[in-house]
């Protein structure tokens, strides 16, 4: 019958802007066009691309991170190499005066203190691994640092330098290069792992992925530059002439001070030579903030590049809330007309819709 219809139709509609109404209403409270990956079917894959993307962003910028924290741990204790390399290089070295050997007895004691505090910094550790290590960064690169005064590598370089005198200053001086730049175990201070030529020494620095296909090294060496040349009387190593200068230091006794000439030439030598670690330290580090800044950009790129894949997900997932409030508000007056209308149907007895 026509009333009937007429009911029947209203119900429908009422039904309809019920559930509109359930969905405008879920709509306000997530921000979100629909609850499920279907309510979106024509853009998900579009949506699934997008949220894959800003997930590797994430990544990537989670680990430039940790590594910015590696990299910032590793110029602190650059740093205090560096100032252990530029006391003795421009104040202990300088004060060695062969007349003084009180003075030299002191100049020694401080540089075998130094030769443990260098190792223990060459050992420096971030979030439990070593810094300088290489790829073996769970196992310290001078295995026993507190023992550098008597180490090979010490007493190799103590028995050259007592055999100063004659004129052969310059030929000491080649041997505890010599001594230094030595990987032989017994003699070098350094793991077996970073003296293996087949290991640490053929290793390149360790890296991370900064984005899709592409990596950034910024690994530091103990025993080796990372990424920089040294210059001067050098191993070619900043960490081995620094460990070669505070030996032949902390190995100067009275009796090479005997030798006058001689003896102001060595620590001429010597000065020359922990002048190279000082340089070579203050270039490694500097060469390191380089990265540091290559890092820092690429994390800002990666955030930039976050926040528009942001907003073209957020097109596809989100509701303009104006607009959606505003329908809000338009189905609620409409369902309670359509209330109404359903109200004063069922009060309309058969009798009275024939009418």
């Amino acid at each position: 019958m026509p009333g009937i219809d007429i009911l029947s139709l209203v119900q429908t509609d009422t039904e309809a802007l019920r559930l509109r109404l359930q969905t405008l209403t879920r709509q306000v409270a997530t921000g979100k066009i629909g609850a499920v990956a279907g309510d979106i079917a024509p853009q998900l894959a579009r949506a699934q691309s997008l949220g894959s993307a800003m997930s590797r962003l994430d990544t990537y910028g989670k680990v430039i991170d940790r590594t910015l924290g590696e990299t910032q741990a590793s110029q602190t204790a650059l740093k205090q190499l560096q100032d252990i390399a530029t006391q003795f290089a421009n104040t202990t070295a300088i004060k060695l005066d062969p007349s003084d050997t009180q003075s030299l007895a002191f100049a020694a004691s401080a540089a075998k203190r130094a030769l443990v505090q260098a190792g223990q910094l060459l050992n420096s550790q971030y979030q439990g691994q070593y810094l300088f290590g290489g790829t073996d960064s769970a196992n310290p690169p001078v295995p026993n640092a507190e023992g550098l005064p008597t180490s090979g590598l010490a007493t190799q370089i103590a028995a050259a330098v007592a055999t100063l005198g004659g004129g052969n200053a310059t030929s000491i001086d080649a041997s505890t290069k010599a001594i230094a730049q030595s990987d032989t175990a017994g003699v070098t201070p350094f793991s077996a792992f970073v003296s293996d030529p087949a290991t640490g020494l053929a290793e390149g620095r360790r890296s991370i992925p900064t984005a899709d296909g592409q990596t950034l090294p910024f690994g530091l060496f103990a025993n080796r530059n990372a990424d920089t040349a040294s210059n001067g009387n050098t191993t070619g190593s900043w960490a081995r002439d620094l460990l070669r200068g505070l030996a032949s230091i902390a190995a100067l006794t009275p009796a090479q001070a005997a030798v006058p000439q001689d003896f102001r030439q060595l620590t001429s030598l010597i000065r020359d030579g922990l002048h190279a670690a000082s340089d070579g330290i203050s270039n490694e580090a500097g060469a390191l903030g380089l990265t540091e800044q290559q890092l820092k950009t690429t994390q800002d790129n990666h955030a930039a590049m976050r926040d528009a894949l942001k907003g073209q997900l957020a097109g596809i997932t989100d509701v303009d809330m104006a607009s959606t409030l505003a329908a809000l508000q338009q189905t609620q007056t409409a369902l309670q007309a359509s209330y109404t209308v359903l109200g004063r149907l069922a009060n309309l007895n058969l009798t009275q819709f024939l009418r």
